[in-house]
């Protein structure tokens, strides 16, 4: 599998778009793709927490 450009993936997301998507529409489409891309990366790079221990943090930021 060939993985895509950066020009090519934002190409894909516009045009994936309604014709009368707002600029602001645009941006959080391509931001909303970025944070996913950086997600991904964390788990390929094994950069991830459990469950338990997010819940854990969710916790204690209640406090």
């Amino acid at each position: 599998m060939q993985t895509q450009t950066v020009k090519e993936k934002i190409t894909e997301v516009v045009l994936s778009l309604p014709e009368d998507a707002s600029y602001d529409e645009i941006m959080r489409e391509l931001a909303f793709e970025r944070m996913v891309e950086r997600g991904m990366e964390d788990v390929r790079s094994g950069r991830v927490i459990s469950n338990d221990e997010m819940a854990g943090r969710i916790r204690a930021w209640q406090k």
